[in-house]
């Protein structure tokens, strides 16, 4: 049931008030009220349809990487990308108790092209420049990997995306697109990552203090993606615009995600109503990037692993708000007195 002849004030009112006639007292369901509001207004209609999900992880590598920014190497993340296509890892078993469909993008991993029947393959380079001393990517480089991932985000059927991402270094980047878009401090937005110890994270933060030395203090969100994001991050940006231009939920994971956002936001502000932020992560520079942005997300599990897993157990959430605003009887429906 859609609802696009009454004007948008009118459809806000007749929502609010569906939800509200709902039997509880209004308010009671907390964040699922909020929640079913914005994925009725996403779809345009009081009766929302949320059935289907779709992960898709993005994978690639950065030249930070190899600096000493993160306590892995980078061959960890083409490692990685075998194991979610053989269907070991976190993400793949969280897809699978929810009924959520996988792809994996490779969209520059440092190797030679990986072969794999079910491996989609948007490779940009293997990996970027090393951002510490260099741009990490060329403005067309950045502009391919957007529009990929727009590619991606609005093709087929389905009513919520998520998306996750796997590369080693990646948090840096994430780190210092965080700083040059929105002006927050290094030290606040510098985390451990894989797991720096503390010799470890002195030398990320002495890094990344480099790195943001050789470019202007702010940055637009397309100059900071240049400058130094991932080709994962890129796409993935491009993935939650062009999903909410197709009207679908996007389910925002943690950290790198987030960043992923923040640019894909500020290319296309309209798209906010569209993103559900999952969860807050125990990286520590992702709460004040939630706060700088003004998101609320759902869950706090003190997860860290990235891959699009706090994405994936935020969705039974969104499918369950939708549902309540389907199926829940009303005070009228069902005979009961408003207790309002």
């Amino acid at each position: 049931m859609t609802n696009s002849n009454l004007s948008s004030a009118e459809f806000k009112s007749n929502l609010i008030a569906k939800i509200n006639g709902k039997t509880k007292p209004v308010g009671s369901l907390g964040k699922i009220e909020k929640l079913a509001e914005q994925i009725a207004i996403s779809q345009h209609t009081l009766s929302p349809v949320m059935n289907a999900c779709r992960l898709t992880i993005f994978a690639g590598d950065h030249g930070m990487a190899n600096a000493g920014v993160s306590a892995f190497p980078q061959i960890v993340t083409q490692q990685m990308v075998l194991n979610f296509l053989s269907g070991g890892a976190a993400a793949n078993v969280f897809a699978r108790s929810n009924n959520v469909k996988i792809q994996v993008v490779d969209a520059g991993v440092a190797c030679d092209p990986i072969n794999h029947p079910h491996l989609i393959s948007h490779r940009i380079a293997p990996g970027t420049k090393n951002a510490i001393t260099e741009s990490a990517m060329t403005k067309e480089q950045a502009q391919r990997a957007i529009v990929f991932g727009k590619n991606i985000g609005n093709n087929e059927n389905f009513q919520a995306e998520c998306f996750g991402e796997m590369g080693i270094g990646n948090t840096s980047s994430a780190t210092l697109i965080a700083h040059k878009i929105l002006g927050l401090s290094l030290d606040t937005l510098t985390g451990r990552g894989t797991g720096l110890d503390d010799a470890g994270l002195a030398r990320k933060r002495d890094l990344l203090k480099q790195a943001a030395n050789r470019t202007n203090e702010h940055l637009s969100p397309m100059v900071a993606m240049q400058e130094y994001g991932g080709f994962e991050i890129a796409m993935m940006a491009g993935a939650m615009i062009g999903a909410a231009e197709s009207e679908k939920i996007v389910i925002v994971d943690g950290f790198i995600a987030t960043s992923a956002a923040l640019i894909a936001q500020q290319i296309s502000p309209a798209i906010k109503q569209n993103l559900v932020f999952a969860h807050v992560s125990e990286e520590q520079g992702h709460l004040a990037l939630l706060d700088a942005i003004g998101a609320k997300p759902l869950l706090n599990l003190d997860m860290r692993l990235g891959e699009g897993t706090g994405a994936l157990l935020a969705w039974p959430l969104v499918k369950a708000a939708a549902a309540m605003l389907n199926e829940m009887a009303s005070f009228e429906s069902a005979s009961v007195s408003n207790i309002t």
